[in-house]
């Protein structure tokens, strides 16, 4: 399957290049360059004039040696081209701190929308100056998204490097058929909310041999997303990939068919989680973590469906449920000693749980420990895990 993948977008990006489209040159536009000067509007019109022009592939194209100094702005499909590239060569930059922003409070800094056969490439670098939204603690839902993508189609994100999001780094949401492909996104390790990937009401997402360094999840998989492929990613620092949170306030949340493979996790908060809220609705099911390499990782295999960020609830009278899970050929070290919990609802249990090929030590030397509850499954090849299972 990964070998048809590579064949298609290899043969998407020969057309792209090979087809003499048109070229269209912010510089072209107006913009500037010297990263002072607001290019938005040079943006604006070079997009308008390329998306609204119709026949062979069209570039907007963002040159190397400038930076471009962009407020909030909304690319706005659908374009009349059937394949539409945006290639970033030089650096995009938020304004300088919040209180220049226009409008932050828009949460969505670069916003692609109801677009067909968009790619965005290029070695360019994109900078959200995020550390003025993360000192005074801005809530999450009162700092904006670096790239958003919304309600497009066949979507490939292929080179580009972004740095220091104010929030996430990129939101993938309501999307169809994305392929994301030798990416770098970093932000410190104590930047609150600056996860790396976030899907949700998406479907054929595959996001390969990339580096996500944040304060966050690496990627986060969320309510809606379906057919998740995650291929060779180093994450770290960060918190991991993980599937959730879901379920809070009662939502009723769907994932399903997920695959992380080959991913190593470096110094990470945890490794392989799933997160759910108590009294959530809906599943999480047909998930495999396999192939995962750790470094010093805190929490290497954990399933919390009791996550809340603030306090217990008392009753719990319904979860989201959680079955079909399978974590194999895990190995490396933690840094602490509990290297697998999984934490289940008496309400739902976690059912069809399998660990096998487990190889996990603790850097104090210390025995593992294996914490289970509410869990139904099967280990193999996985001595400390014997135990874990409530049938």
């Amino acid at each position: 399957m990964e070998i048809i993948l590579r064949a298609v977008l290899l043969l998407i990006l020969l057309y792209i290049g090979l087809v003499n489209g048109q070229i269209y040159d912010v510089l072209e536009f107006g913009a500037k360059g010297d990263g002072i000067t607001d290019d938005s509007e040079a943006f604006m019109e070079a997009w308008k004039a390329m998306c609204g022009c119709d026949g062979t592939p069209k570039t907007l194209l963002i040159p190397s040696n400038s930076t471009f100094l962009l407020q909030p702005l909304v690319f706005q499909g659908p374009c009349k081209s059937p394949f539409v590239l945006v290639r970033i060569n030089g650096e995009i930059v938020a304004p300088i701190n919040k209180d220049a922003w226009s409008n932050y409070k828009s949460l969505r800094w670069i916003h692609f929308k109801e677009i067909t056969g968009l790619t965005i490439i290029g070695s360019g670098t994109i900078n959200g100056r995020g550390s003025s939204f993360w000192k005074p603690k801005l809530s999450a839902s009162k700092r904006p998204t670096q790239l958003h993508f919304q309600k497009c189609i066949n979507l490939m994100i292929i080179g580009i490097t972004s740095v220091n999001s104010p929030k996430n780094h990129i939101s993938i949401n309501q999307c169809e058929n994305v392929n994301i492909k030798r990416i770098k996104l970093v932000a410190p390790h104590d930047s609150p909310n600056t996860d790396g990937i976030d899907i949700s009401r998406s479907s054929d997402v595959n996001i390969f041999d990339s580096k996500i360094g944040t304060g966050d999840d690496c990627v986060a998989i969320n309510n809606g997303s379906v057919n998740i492929k995650i291929t060779r990613i180093n994450c770290g620092p960060g918190h991991g990939i993980s599937v959730g949170s879901l379920g809070r306030d009662g939502e009723e949340s769907v994932v399903e068919n997920v695959q992380v493979i080959d991913c190593t996790f470096n110094r990470t908060d945890n490794g392989a989680r799933i997160k759910t809220w108590p009294n959530g609705k809906g599943y999480a099911k047909n998930i495999v973590f396999k192939g995962i390499k750790l470094t010093e990782t805190q929490n290497p295999i954990i399933i919390n469906q009791k996550y809340v960020d603030k306090g217990r609830l008392d009753v719990e009278e319904s979860a989201v449920a959680i079955s079909n899970v399978t974590f194999t050929d895990i190995c490396g070290t933690s840094r602490g000693d509990e290297i697998v919990k999984l934490d289940c609802s008496e309400v739902t249990y976690c059912k069809d749980i399998v660990l096998e090929h487990i190889d996990i030590s603790t850097v104090d030397g210390k025995k593992p420990l294996v914490e289970c509850t509410n869990v139904y499954g099967k280990s193999s090849n996985a001595s400390e895990i014997e135990g874990c299972f409530t049938g």
